[in-house]
């Protein structure tokens, strides 16, 4: 008995050894690596190639719309197909905060979303999940409108921030982003 005990002890601790280990993950890499794939996103924008954005898109995805959430890839790649029609983007958009859980599997990245001149007139917030495959898609994406307050009387900004739940704004509201 004593022998079996021996043998189930010799053939346990290499196991108990795995079960202990833990991934390091290197946050700074991986903030690096959302960033460059936010970047590559928006880049499809300014390419004017819609099939290149939807690659981005995760099949279960949800983009928030303004209260109006657009469900799954096909949904979103249909809707935002409008925004690639026509010669000239007609916005783009730059992460400038990426932040990763330490599991190294989730992020999110905010910044501006700017007109063709430039201007800033909305914020996005995009969730990022690494896949299997080692490929980060985006799997929610909402944003909201931005106000110049320093041009605004204080009544104006009354609105400005974060929205609440139910507001926001859609992707129309890149449609009609003030030139």
């Amino acid at each position: 008995m004593n022998r079996r005990r021996l043998l189930l002890a010799g053939l346990a601790a290499p196991l108990a050894g795995c079960v202990t280990q833990t991934r390091v993950v290197d946050l700074e890499a991986l903030r690096q690596q959302v960033t460059d794939t936010e970047l590559a996103f928006a880049k499809t924008m300014a390419d004017r190639d819609h099939a290149a954005f939807v690659r981005f898109v995760a099949e279960e995805a949800v983009f928030l719309n303004s209260g109006k959430p657009l469900r799954g890839r096909d949904a979103i790649a249909a809707h935002w197909q409008r925004f690639y029609t026509a010669p000239a983007a007609p916005f783009s958009w730059k992460p400038d905060l990426v932040e990763v859980l330490p599991s190294g599997t989730l992020a999110q990245s905010i910044g501006p979303v700017m007109n063709p001149a430039g201007k800033v007139f909305a914020r996005f917030y995009s969730v990022w999940r690494l896949e299997a495959s080692g490929v980060w898609r985006i799997v929610f994406d909402n944003g909201y409108e931005f106000c110049d307050c320093s041009s605004k009387s204080p009544s104006a900004t009354s609105n400005s921030g974060p929205p609440r739940a139910g507001q926001g704004f859609s992707a129309d509201t890149f449609a009609a982003a003030p030139g």
